[in-house]
């Protein structure tokens, strides 16, 4: 596959995306909320998570519409949690993809109700009236909170802020981090496969590359977090060493990080090749993307 194809359908993806998003994130809510909620969700950001819906519809060959929304909806629910993690009762950080956070800008209480109506939001967008049936909207508002709950990106969370000063072993790391962040790209993945109609093969494959590269995602960032500085990445530079909490640098070591990192990416190149389906160019791209990022 031409690297060029690929950067083209990305570029026209993401287009895609924030025109929808445009659309879809209100500005007209009370208070200056609207301007809080675009300020978080608009603009900026890498779109991985879109970007894998809208390529596993693809491979599946799945409905247009619902894809778009489900790729809307868990941009939205990233961008809520990343506005509460910001918040100093959390990470308390002050930069967020290369602009102050959204509590820095619109203060405490704004970014707390910001969160919560993205977060309300992508369900509405997950559930119109017409054009997407209703056990598919049934579904991906399904995958989606159980991704997002205590079992997902919450539960994650939680562990995160419990384990601060405290060791942890390379699998209790990786059922944190799984929680985390990998569950929300697994879902991702799977919620552009329910678009489709698919074998059950096929949907247990494409669980394992979303599984992998979810995991895959979090490693990197913890490499890049003791290797790039705040400029590169976007985001506050060396924060985890800073508040002592456990990465895989700090478990592994920084070459066994990169390391694992490269497994990870093997065992979802595998997954596409076990799925059966035809066209998983996109996905083991974007498994390459994941794993050869600098931000």
């Amino acid at each position: 596959m031409d690297a060029g194809v690929f950067e083209h359908w990305v570029k026209r993806s993401l287009q895609d995306v924030e025109l929808a998003l445009e659309a879809w994130v209100p500005e007209a809510a009370p208070a200056g909320l609207g301007e809080a909620m675009r300020y978080a969700v608009l603009g900026a950001g890498k779109r991985l998570r879109p970007l894998l819906v809208l390529a596993a519809a693809e491979a599946v060959g799945g409905e247009g519409e619902a894809a778009m929304r489900a790729a809307c909806a868990v941009e939205l629910i990233h961008a809520y949690s990343l506005a509460h993690d910001d918040m100093p009762c959390m990470d308390n950080d002050v930069l967020r993809r290369g602009k102050p956070t959204l509590h820095v800008q619109f203060g405490e209480a704004q970014a707390m109700l910001a969160g919560d109506a993205m977060q309300a939001l992508a369900f509405d967008v997950l559930t119109p009236d017409t054009g997407v049936a209703p056990a598919l909207q049934a579904r991906l508002c399904r995958l989606l909170a159980r991704a997002s709950g205590y079992d997902g990106m919450a539960g994650g969370q939680a562990i995160d802020l419990a384990s601060v000063g405290k060791p942890l072993d390379e699998r209790a790391l990786r059922d944190m981090h799984r929680r985390k962040t990998g569950v929300l790209l697994q879902a991702s993945v799977l919620m552009g496969a329910a678009c489709g109609d698919i074998s059950d093969n096929a949907w247990t494959a494409l669980s394992d590359y979303g599984a992998a590269i979810g995991l895959a995602f979090q490693v990197v960032d913890d490499i890049l977090d003791v290797t790039q500085d705040s400029e590169v990445l976007g985001k506050t530079a060396g924060k985890d060493q800073d508040s002592n909490k456990p990465t895989y640098v700090s478990v592994l070591g920084l070459d066994a990080a990169r390391a694992y990192a490269l497994q990870l990416r093997d065992q979802a190149h595998k997954a596409l090749s076990d799925s059966g389906l035809a066209d998983t160019a996109w996905l083991s791209l974007l498994a390459d993307k994941v794993v050869e990022r600098d931000n």
